[in-house]
C-alpha cells in the first residue's frame, strides 16, 4: 500500500491526522533510502575498468543492498498493519471479567508484534550500515559522500525504529526483555560503524 504511493502522497499522509503511518513507517522508509544509496555507490563502481579488482565484491554489495531495500519497504506496511492490530485490541469490549481478560491478552500479543517489526528494521539497518562501510572503503571514491550518507541515514532510521520498540514493549511491561537488549546492542554497534564511515569520509574528502 504505502510503498506504492508517490513521495508527495506518502508525506501528505504522514503529516495528516491519520493514526498511521507513523514513526515506525518513516523509520523503515529512511532505512530503505540508505540501502538505495549503497546500491547507487555499488552501481557506480561495477563495470568500470579501474575498479575491476572489486567488481565481484561490489556486485555482492549491490545485490544485498537491493534485498535489504525491498525488506525495508515491506516493513512500512507491516508496521502500519501492526499498529492497526494494536488499535483493534484496544477497541475490544471490557464490560465483563472475561472480556477484560481477552482484551488484555489481545493487547499484549498485538504490542509484542508491534515491537518486533521495528526491531527487525533496526537489524536491517545495521546490515545496511555494514554495507555502506564496504561501499565507502572499496567503492568509487567519487560517491564516497553518498556511502557515508547511507551510514548516517541507516543509524537515524534504526534509532527512530528503536523508539517504537521501546514504547510498545513498555505498553506490556516488557521494556527490559531480551528483544530490547538485542536492539540496544545493535544501536551501539551501528553508531560505531556510522562514526567510522563518516570520519574516514571527511578525512578522504579533505
Amino acid at each position: 500500500m504505502y510503498p506504492e504511493l508517490s513521495i508527495e502522497q506518502f508525506l501528505e499522509r504522514l503529516a495528516s491526522s491519520a493514526p498511521e503511518p507513523g514513526g515506525g513507517a518513516a523509520a523503515a522508509l529512511a532505512g530503505a533510502l540508505a540501502a538505495a544509496l549503497v546500491g547507487m555507490v555499488a552501481n557506480l563502481t561495477v563495470g568500470k575498468e579501474k575498479f575491476a579488482a572489486v567488481e565481484d565484491e561490489m556486485r555482492r554489495v549491490r545485490d544485498e543492498a537491493a534485498a535489504l531495500r525491498a525488506r525495508l519497504l515491506a516493513a512500512i506496511d507491516r508496521d502500519a498493519e501492526a499498529f492497526r492490530r494494536v488499535m483493534d485490541a484496544y477497541r475490544m469490549p471490557r464490560e465483563t471479567d472475561a472480556q477484560r481478560t481477552a482484551r488484555r491478552e489481545a493487547t499484549r500479543v498485538a504490542l509484542r508484534e508491534a515491537a518486533r517489526v521495528p526491531a527487525e528494521v533496526v537489524a536491517l539497518c545495521a546490515q545496511v550500515a555494514a554495507l555502506s562501510q564496504t561501499a565507502a572503503a572499496r567503492g568509487n571514491p567519487q560517491v564516497l559522500s553518498d556511502a557515508a550518507a547511507a551510514a548516517v541515514l541507516a543509524e537515524a532510521a534504526a534509532a527512530a525504529a528503536a523508539l517504537n520498540v521501546r514504547v510498545n514493549l513498555a505498553g506490556v511491561g516488557d521494556a527490559d526483555d531480551g528483544l530490547w537488549g538485542e536492539v540496544a546492542a545493535r544501536l551501539g554497534a551501528l553508531a560505531a560503524t556510522r562514526a567510522q564511515v563518516v570520519q574516514e569520509a571527511y578525512a578522504r574528502i579533505g
